[in-house]
């Protein structure tokens, strides 16, 4: 696809990164029009949005480090991250954009949600906030910052889905990894070695794959509105970030049985697990704030 879309000398802007700085700012202006719509203080939702994105990215990069060291002993890709943080707080756009490039896909959504909300709830315990409240205000634009981040994961060829013949299969060959007979064979030994595969695809072939970026960020953006619209006539503090968490994660649990990462326990990936994790305590939490309304 297209992961680089500028280059000039050493200057590289990356699909991904792009991507992701639009998230971040197209979620900070709708966060602080809807606040000023609620007669709050808009720099509240800049002050969100700074620390969600600065807990996001080490959550998001930590949880790929420690997933990689665990399961893949690949201890590398750490200077991207400090790069990332060298150029913020040096103001050197430059060196944030190399840095965001160095670990382009080495970013996990989950890992971003976590690192995210430990980071704002720091900021919500120091300025005296209620954390319910806060949450509800923004868990519409977590579901929309993920469907823009996801569409960035497609340009670069990232995230993709297992093989197969749809009509709206799409192919990698300069992806991460690409989607070549040779990349299956290194990077998914146990599809690569199934029957099915290798009775359909031989030596140089290019491979056709689900576009599971495509389909979370159509997921995300339906979610988006859906959790925008319900927050204007939610009665229950914290509910629409519970229901952000429950279909967030069922939805995560359900894309991971077309991805190709690798099965931990039972047949599920450590997304899936931690999907069950948000399905199961959202579905208790709605449980017992309904129970206490009624």
């Amino acid at each position: 696809m297209y992961p680089i879309l500028f280059e000039y000398e050493s200057l590289q802007i990356t699909s991904y990164g792009l991507m992701l700085m639009l998230a971040f700012l197209i979620c900070n202006y709708l966060l602080k029009k809807y606040l000023q719509s609620i007669n709050e203080d808009p720099i509240i939702g800049e002050d969100i949005i700074f620390y969600a994105a600065f807990g996001g990215i080490i959550g998001s990069k930590l949880y790929y480090l420690l997933e990689r060291a665990i399961f893949h002993s690949d201890f590398s890709n750490l200077n991207g991250m400090f790069n990332i943080f060298r150029g913020i707080f040096s103001l050197d756009l430059s060196l944030t954009l190399s840095g965001i490039n160095q670990f382009g896909a080495g970013l996990v959504f989950l890992g971003g949600l976590i690192g995210g909300m430990i980071s704002v709830t720091y900021y919500i315990k120091k300025n005296n906030l209620k954390w319910l409240t806060v949450s509800d205000w923004v868990a519409p634009y977590l579901a929309l910052g993920h469907a823009i981040g996801r569409v960035g994961c497609f340009l670069v060829g990232d995230c993709y889905g297992t093989h197969c013949s749809l009509p709206w299969s799409v192919s990698f060959k300069n992806g991460l990894p690409p989607t070549t007979y040779e990349s299956f064979r290194y990077n998914y030994p146990g599809v690569f070695n199934s029957e099915e595969f290798q009775l359909l695809y031989n030596s140089g072939d290019i491979i056709n794959v689900h576009p599971t970026q495509i389909y979370e960020s159509l997921i995300y953006l339906i979610l988006f509105f859906y959790l925008a619209k319900i927050r204007k006539s939610n009665s229950i503090k914290g509910y629409v970030m519970l229901e952000y968490l429950f279909l967030a994660g069922l939805s995560r649990f359900l894309i991971e049985f077309l991805r190709l990462n690798p099965e931990y326990a039972m047949g599920l990936s450590g997304a899936q697990f931690i999907s069950l994790f948000m399905i199961l305590t959202s579905s208790y939490f709605m449980y017992i704030f309904r129970k206490k309304i009624n």
